[in-house]
């Protein structure tokens, strides 16, 4: 079980204030990981940073907006000042709403696209020249690439595929030259802070069109985000892992 191991390896998680990415951060913490936590509210990285340093791990909290360029590239030199280099990038950050899209605004739309979407191809750009050959990049989509939305959602739906075209790019790009590969993570409906306050009728769709009829647990999310991440998938490039209750199937 040592190729899924990362002691000694710099990930650095945006999104990580909360939610999945909070909890992709203590399962690479688990897993060995020295991290380079990354989120716009800096105060709810502190408490995770806390526990994290209490259990032994090395952490470096940045505050940044994956939308700005620059911000992206200040959060990279912070983790590279830290740790010397970056050897995962976990691309988690995201936002989206529901709205039909003959109601969609220029703002609403634009906005999901320039976190979604730019944020991870603005992350990956940063911090490409401080990544060593066998690096990797887990872009976080969503199983919206792949279907249908169930409710209206245009900007999410589209950023997320965007997402599978920038991961086969850059893994296009990079994987032989630079030895970094790049993949993407699709989870379905999961237990989280953006799904804690969804009806019953979220939950009975998903009841409906999965093959396992119910949201997943971050538990189960997590063991594909360390393989992507970990030397174990070291001959997986350009593609993309769903983990979605068998949703896309039906």
């Amino acid at each position: 079980m040592e190729i899924f191991r990362l002691d000694g390896r710099v990930v650095l998680v945006t999104g990580a204030s909360s939610g999945l990415g909070a909890g992709f951060a203590r399962t690479l913490a688990a897993a060995g990981a020295d991290l380079a936590l990354v989120a716009r509210r800096a105060d709810r990285l502190t408490g995770l940073a806390e526990t994290l340093r209490a259990a032994g791990t090395r952490v470096l909290t940045h505050a940044a907006d994956v939308s700005d360029p620059e911000q992206c590239r200040a959060a990279v030199a912070a983790t590279v000042s830290a740790f010397g280099r970056i050897d995962v990038l976990i691309n988690n950050a995201g936002i989206g709403h529901a709205v039909p899209a003959s109601r969609e605004s220029f703002d609403g739309f634009t906005s999901v696209l320039r976190v979604n979407l730019a944020g991870p191809f603005w992350m990956a750009q940063a911090c490409a020249p401080h990544m060593p050959h066998g690096s990797s990049i887990v872009n976080v989509a969503s199983v919206l690439a792949h279907i249908a939305p169930p409710f209206p959602q245009a900007a999410y739906a589209a950023s997320k595929a965007g997402v599978l075209g920038l991961t086969r790019d850059l893994a296009s790009e990079w994987s032989a030259r630079k030895g970094i590969r790049v993949n993407a993570l699709c989870p379905g409906y999961f237990a989280s802070e953006m799904t804690a306050n969804d009806d019953e009728q979220l939950r009975a769709m998903v009841a409906r069109n999965s093959m396992l009829g119910r949201f997943g647990e971050q538990a189960e999310l997590d063991g594909a985000l360390l393989f992507l991440a970990s030397p174990a998938s070291s001959y997986v490039t350009g593609t993309s892992l769903v983990v979605d209750g068998g949703m896309s199937a039906l």
